[in-house]
C-alpha cells in the first residue's frame, strides 16, 4: 500500500471491487529493469494492464510495445507511440488482423507454425519475423508451455523457409513462463535458442534479434528474487551460449512492470459456515475469479489480502459472489482473517496490477467489469 494509493481510497472512497494504480511504481519498475537488462529493448506486454494512463507513461519513458491484437495495437497508437515500437507477438492470428497491423505500420510479428508462415507471408511482406521456441516453464507459478512455440528444429526449418517467402527470418523467442522465480530458468532457453542462430547461419540465413520473453515476477505472499539477479543470470547466459556475438535482445515484461502498482479494495459481502460444526468459515467478496482474479485458478496466483483489523486471526476460505461453483479464490491455500471481520468490511489485495482488469469479464452474472483508477 503506497501512500497515494491509500490518500485515494481514504479522499475518493471509490465503489468496490476497483483496481488502484500508482504509476510512480510502474515507473520506478521500468527503471529497474532497465538498469537489470541495459542491453535489452523493453517491450511491455500490454495484456497485464493496458491503463491508458500506464501506456502513456511508458510510451514516454521510452518503452516499446509487445501487444496480441488489433486492439492492442490500436491502444498502443492512441498512447503516443508509433507502429515502429510495436511487435505483434501473438503467435495465432487471423490473416485479416495480420494485414491491418501492416496496414497500421507494425513490421515486427510472431511466428511458431507453417501455417503462421504463409499467413505472415501473404499479409505483411518484407517484415520481420521471429520464431517461437517451446520451452518447459518449470519454476513458473503459471506456466505458458505446450499451446505456444514449436521445437528448436521445426524453429530452424521456419527461419530457413520465411528467408524465401518475402518476410525476414529476424530472430527467436521464447517465453520461461509467468511468475518466474527462478533466474536459472532462462539458461536452458537462451542455449536452444543459440543453436537455433547456428543452425540457420549454417543455412545462409543469419539472425539478428533474440525476444526473452517475460517472466520477470512480482512479489505476492512469497519472496522473490530481485531484478540484479535475473539481470546477472541473464547476463552469465548470453555470455556462455553466444559468446562475443551477442544479438539484439528484448524482454516483454508485464506482471513485473505492474503487478506491485497496484492494490484492489474489496468488499466482505458474506461470511458463513456450511454447519454448526464447521470449522472455518467462508467469506464471500464482491469480486472473484470472473471479476479478475482468474489467476486464482488451481490457486496458482497467490495474492496478500490484508484487513485493517488488528485481532486474533483464523483460517478462511475465499471466494466471489458469482453464481458459479467454480467461484472458489483460496480453500487449500492458507489464508487467515480476524475473528471479528465483518460484512462491509473492505479488505485490500495487494500486488494485483497485473492480469485482473484484462481477465475480468464483461458482465457474468451482470456484475460491471473491475474499474481500474491510475494515481
Amino acid at each position: 500500500m503506497t501512500k497515494k494509493i491509500a490518500r485515494f481510497l481514504a479522499e475518493q472512497r471509490p465503489a468496490t471491487p476497483c483496481l488502484v494504480m500508482d504509476l510512480d511504481m510502474v515507473a520506478d519498475n521500468y527503471r529497474d529493469l532497465r538498469a537489470a537488462v541495459p542491453e535489452a529493448g523493453i517491450y511491455y506486454a500490454i495484456k497485464a494492464n493496458p491503463a491508458p494512463e500506464v501506456l502513456a507513461l511508458l510510451a514516454r519513458l521510452g518503452s516499446n510495445f509487445d501487444t496480441a491484437s488489433v486492439n492492442e495495437i490500436d491502444m498502443v497508437l492512441a498512447s503516443g507511440a508509433g507502429p515502429e515500437r510495436i511487435s505483434f507477438g501473438n503467435t495465432i492470428k487471423k490473416q485479416s488482423d495480420i494485414a491491418a497491423a501492416f496496414e497500421r505500420g507494425v513490421r515486427l510479428y510472431a511466428l511458431d507454425s507453417e501455417g503462421e508462415l504463409d499467413k505472415l507471408a501473404a499479409a505483411a511482406p518484407g517484415s520481420k519475423v521471429f520464431c517461437r521456441i517451446l520451452t518447459s516453464g518449470a519454476g513458473a507459478d503459471w506456466p505458458l508451455s505446450r499451446k505456444f512455440g514449436c521445437d528448436i528444429e521445426m524453429a530452424r526449418d521456419l527461419l530457413v523457409a520465411a528467408k524465401d517467402r518475402g518476410v525476414v527470418p529476424h530472430g527467436v523467442s521464447f517465453h520461461v513462463g509467468s511468475q518466474q522465480r527462478d533466474p536459472a530458468q532462462w539458461d536452458a532457453a537462451i542455449a536452444q535458442a543459440a543453436w537455433v542462430f547456428r543452425e540457420c547461419e549454417a543455412r545462409g540465413v543469419p539472425l539478428a534479434m533474440l525476444n526473452m520473453g517475460g517472466g520477470f515476477p512480482t512479489r505476492y505472499r512469497r519472496d522473490i528474487p530481485g531484478m540484479p539477479a535475473y539481470g546477472a543470470a541473464i547476463r552469465e547466459s548470453l555470455s556462455r551460449h553466444f559468446g562475443n556475438r551477442l544479438p539484439e535482445i528484448i524482454v516483454e515484461p508485464g506482471r513485473q512492470m505492474v503487478g506491485d502498482a497496484g492494490i484492489i479494495q474489496t468488499e466482505v459481502v458474506l461470511i458463513a459456515r456450511k454447519s454448526r460444526n464447521d470449522a472455518r468459515r467462508w467469506v464471500y467478496l464482491d469480486i472473484g475469479k470472473f471479476g479478475g482474479l482468474a489467476e486464482t485458478m488451481d490457486e496458482a496466483i497467490q495474492y496478500p489480502i490484508a484487513s485493517p483489523r488488528r485481532g486474533k486471526v483464523e483460517r478462511v476460505i475465499l471466494a466471489g459472489p458469482t453464481c458459479d461453483s467454480a467461484d472458489v479464490l483460496y480453500e487449500k491455500a492458507d489464508y487467515r482473517l480476524p475473528l471479528d471481520l465483518a460484512v462491509g468490511d473492505k479488505l485490500e489485495i495487494r500486488g494485483a496490477g497485473a492480469y485482473t482488469t484484462t481477465y475480468a469479464s464483461v458482465a457474468f452474472n451482470g456484475f460491471e467489469p473491475l474499474k481500474c483508477h491510475c494515481v
